[in-house]
C-alpha cells in the first residue's frame, strides 16, 4: 500500500522543478496522487476498511489544497501538472 524507495525516488526526479527538490507542490501532488491510487486499489478489495477510507479521503483533500494553491499562484505551471497527472480539473 505504501510507495517503495525506488518509486518515490522516480517521482520526485520526474516532478522536481530544479536539483533536490523534494517540496514544490508539483512533488507533493505527484507524491499523493501515487497514494490516492494505491489507496483505491486496496478499497476495491476491501470495500468495508473504512478506516483507510477516512485516510483517502485526507488526502485526496490534501491534494485539493495544493491544486488550489498553485492555481493561485501560477495557472501554467497548475494546467501542466494536472496535464501530467491525467487529473479532471
Amino acid at each position: 500500500m505504501s510507495i517503495t524507495a525506488e518509486r518515490r525516488t522516480a517521482l520526485v526526479a520526474d516532478y522536481a522543478t530544479k536539483q533536490d527538490d523534494t517540496g514544490s507542490p508539483e512533488v507533493q501532488v505527484a507524491l499523493l496522487t501515487e497514494r490516492i491510487v494505491n489507496l483505491t486499489e486496496h478499497l476495491k478489495t476491501h470495500a468495508k476498511d473504512f478506516h483507510s477510507r477516512r485516510g483517502l479521503l485526507m488526502l485526496v483533500g490534501r491534494r485539493r489544497r495544493l491544486l488550489d494553491y498553485l492555481k493561485r499562484k501560477d495557472q501554467s505551471r497548475y494546467e501542466g501538472l494536472i496535464g501530467r497527472l491525467g487529473l479532471r480539473r
